[in-house]
């Protein structure tokens, strides 16, 4: 009843909200006296910090509605292209000129482990001026009714490998964070198959390869428990009147506990540092709101994915021992030999251990070595290898650049094997 519970406290706090705001408004309103001053500032700080930190956080918008290519900037148009009851495919369409030609084509693999695909939205962006980028936008698993069926890790992969066949031939992949396994699962099933659509690159970034290297937290506490204590206590039916009533699902809110319990004192200093920033009204809260908003609207994900991936990925580690299956068929990581592989790691990443994603680099072992890069980024943590400043420096040039060298219908030149300003191999 621990779901049922969270939602009657959120519906239970709803008309405190309501008069919070209210409230907030009030005292913040330029025609009350009581603004410009230390006490209403300080009032006005209380009431939204309580409506912040007692809201639900719905999903964000990608919001990208225009890129620069080159000297000049140029409409992106948000368009759903292709969607199943779990997922839809988004392609962010640009008004590029005919006579650009066409620039390489790119699947987004987002995380399905709590944040919704938005989370990628810097990512997105600094792709964009060089790339026809599509992206996962997983569904919410409480939005998704149970007449829908189940949906597990066989479906992941081949939700991947449909979504592969809809963009067509030359289609480079990008998985970040947790679907680094189902990726290069469904990159191998492909290539078994002698798909002719298999990805013409796949770059893996901070990954969980092979968790027995460099074990963080998360990989610590999947050791310590067994996959029942994980069913017995963190999976959950949703709850009346949500559209996926009775769905078995491992909650947001639970998710979101997690994450945020790794780095509880860094955001509690956030927090009160945003305080001190609303009342001396210096501007800086924006930035604060904008994290916090992402960072705290999580999704819920199948009980069957969730426990499928901590048992496979966690706690057998099958895909490294080659003991991974998908459909009933072992997934043999060494069928792949067309595929370019491209593995990004930060070096102070607490959620995937440097070498976990590199691993992939071990047992694809049939993968030409001119087709095959890693680079380890100085300076980063798990967030840093897909987002922020380093990333639109360092590291996302160096995507594309491996992207068009390894492009099905462009000429190959040589790679270079060591960059200035990282480590690679």
């Amino acid at each position: 009843m621990f779901y049922q519970l969270y939602e009657l406290n959120h519906a239970a706090m709803a008309p405190f909200r309501a008069a919070a705001d209210i409230m907030r408004f009030a005292y913040a309103n330029p025609m009350n006296p009581f603004s410009n001053t230390p006490f209403g500032r300080t009032i006005a700080a209380s009431l939204e910090m309580f409506e912040r930190t007692t809201r639900r956080y719905g999903k964000p918008e990608f919001g990208l509605k225009q890129t620069t290519i080159g000297d000049k900037t140029v409409s992106v148009r948000e368009e759903v292209v292709w969607s199943r009851p779990f997922c839809n495919l988004l392609h962010f369409a640009r008004s590029v000129p005919a006579a650009r030609g066409n620039d390489p084509r790119i699947l987004i693999v987002a995380p399905m482990s709590g944040h919704y695909a938005t989370l990628l939205r810097g990512t997105v962006e600094a792709l964009l001026p060089s790339a026809d980028i599509y992206i996962t936008d997983w569904i919410d698993a409480r939005m998704v009714p149970m007449t829908e069926g189940t949906f597990d890790f066989d479906d992941y992969v081949d939700y991947v490998i449909e979504m592969l066949h809809f963009i067509g031939h030359d289609t480079h992949v990008i998985a970040v964070c947790q679907p680094s396994v189902p990726v290069l699962a469904a990159a191998a099933v492909m290539e078994e198959a002698k798909d002719p659509l298999s990805p013409a690159s796949m770059t893996l970034m901070g990954g969980p390869i092979d968790t027995r290297i460099n074990p963080t937290a998360v990989n610590k506490l999947a050791q310590e428990r067994s996959l029942q204590w994980f069913s017995d206590n963190v999976i959950m039916n949703v709850p009346w009147p949500q559209p996926g009533f009775m769905r078995p699902v491992y909650p947001g809110f639970l998710q979101l506990s997690g994450f945020m319990s790794m780095n509880l004192d860094r955001h509690l200093v956030a927090h009160k540092e945003f305080f001190m920033h609303l009342v001396k009204n210096d501007g800086e809260p924006e930035r604060h709101r904008d994290f916090y908003d992402e960072y705290l609207a999580v999704m819920d994900l199948t009980a069957e994915f969730y426990l499928q991936t901590v048992e496979e990925v966690f706690i057998k580690h099958s895909l490294p021992k080659g003991e991974l299956m998908h459909r009933g068929k072992r997934v043999d990581p060494a069928a792949i030999r067309n595929v370019a592989l491209l593995t990004v790691e930060g070096e102070n990443d607490d959620i995937s251990g440097v070498g976990q994603t590199m691993a992939a680099q071990t047992i694809c072992v049939n993968i030409p070595e001119d087709m095959r890069m890693h680079y380890l980024q100085p300076d980063v943590g798990h967030y840093g290898v897909f987002n922020g400043s380093r990333f639109r420096r360092e590291i996302a040039p160096r995507i594309i650049d491996f992207v068009r060298q390894h492009s099905r219908s462009a000429v190959k030149p040589p790679i270079p094997r060591v960059i200035k300003g990282g480590r690679t191999g």
